[in-house]
């Protein structure tokens, strides 16, 4: 036992990096600190499967012919030209994961990722959302609707606001490995986003969406195209959405019941009422920061449409406190929201959808 407890107590603290680094081996002296780096961590696994991507590059690029291996080959060499394997693209470095990865660089990645997003998503559509900015405020249910949008590439950068840190009671609907437990939840999301595509910008909010830093998550380095609110607490839910029709940003909501997903459409109705009118317009906001749980749940039931749950999401509710300490959520309902606002955000972003409401995918009704 002696010996765990000495291993254990000279484990390095886990770190809230969730940043890839890039190394461009064209450059003289990037290529020193990939070997340095290399050298100095033996323990570091190298990821090197450059010409797979490549070749998959050649076949998108004719789509119109079956190529040869011979011609495979042809292209390969025209391709890397003057150049050695080792300085096409960039190598990523996962520090959390301790892996390096040889992938094209951004431009041939992109066209490498989306190619089979088209023509569901059309070529000047995929261009167009890279300039996009999403936030996401509440990782829990929240963290499956990012990795979803960075998934299909609905943007070039997103921000991730959440305080909290996983739990093993949290991975009924989170998708993570056990070893995460204790680790921002923002931060889980954003590396599982890196290791998927480096490319896409992820900003955290390990504070989680607050009062003091609002302006930064909404405006710093340019404005949200799209909020995406999926936290628990009332009051930035309420300050959000004011922020948001401020600055004339759209809000989605997914409620994890029901499928039900909220639109609010600041962008194309400026004088909209928050949260289609059901906040009390004299709702003072330091006065709810006392309230208990029950005090707030008169305030709270139609924010989220709790009279339309569904039956056993109901007597759910009324069991906080003796048999559950909080209200469940399944993982069918995360991922099915993760798909539902994903596709809505997307429309918003191209200007395909331009309604405010709330709509249900609600299973129960549709397969009967």
């Amino acid at each position: 036992m002696r010996e765990l407890e000495e291993h254990i107590k000279q484990q390095q603290p886990e770190t809230d990096n969730y940043t890839p680094v890039f190394y461009r081996l064209g450059k003289a002296e990037e290529y020193t600190a990939l070997t340095s780096l290399l050298s100095s961590n033996p323990h570091i696994r190298v990821h090197d499967h450059i010409v797979s991507q490549l070749k998959e590059l050649i076949k998108i690029s004719n789509p119109t012919k079956r190529l040869t291996p011979e011609e495979y080959e042809q292209h390969l060499a025209a391709y890397v030209g003057e150049q050695t394997l080792a300085e096409i693209g960039v190598w990523v470095y996962y520090p959390w994961a301790d892996r390096v990865v040889h992938i094209v660089d951004e431009e041939d990645f992109i066209a490498l990722r989306t190619s089979r997003n088209q023509h569901k998503i059309m070529k000047e559509e995929i261009e167009r959302l890279r300039t996009k900015k999403i936030g996401v405020i509440g990782l829990s249910v929240g963290g499956s609707i990012a990795l979803t949008i960075a998934m299909e590439r609905v943007c070039g950068e997103l921000r991730l606001a959440d305080f909290d840190k996983i739990e093993l009671t949290n991975m009924n609907r989170i998708r993570t490995g056990i070893h995460n437990i204790q680790v921002s939840k923002a931060v889980v999301a954003a590396r599982e986003i890196a290791e998927l595509d480096p490319f896409i910008k992820v900003r955290c909010f390990l504070d989680g969406a607050t009062a003091q830093n609002l302006d930064e998550f909404f405006t710093g380095g340019g404005n949200l195209d799209v909020l995406v609110e999926e936290c628990d607490g009332i009051d930035i839910k309420i300050l959000s959405r004011i922020k948001a029709k401020a600055l004339q940003i759209p809000v989605v909501m997914d409620t994890n019941d029901r499928g039900m997903v909220d639109v609010e459409r600041f962008d194309l109705e400026p004088d909209r009422p928050l949260l289609h009118g059901f906040i009390p317009a004299d709702l003072d906001m330091e006065r709810l920061k006392g309230l208990s749980d029950a005090e707030k749940l008169p305030i709270f039931r139609p924010m989220v449409a709790l009279d339309d749950m569904s039956a056993r999401m109901k007597y759910s509710l009324s069991e906080i406190g003796k048999t559950i300490t909080t209200w469940p959520q399944l993982a069918s309902s995360v991922v099915l929201g993760g798909a539902a606002v994903t596709d809505t955000c997307r429309r918003i972003l191209l200007d395909q959808y331009k309604n405010s409401g709330r709509y249900y995918v609600d299973f129960e009704q549709i397969f009967v």
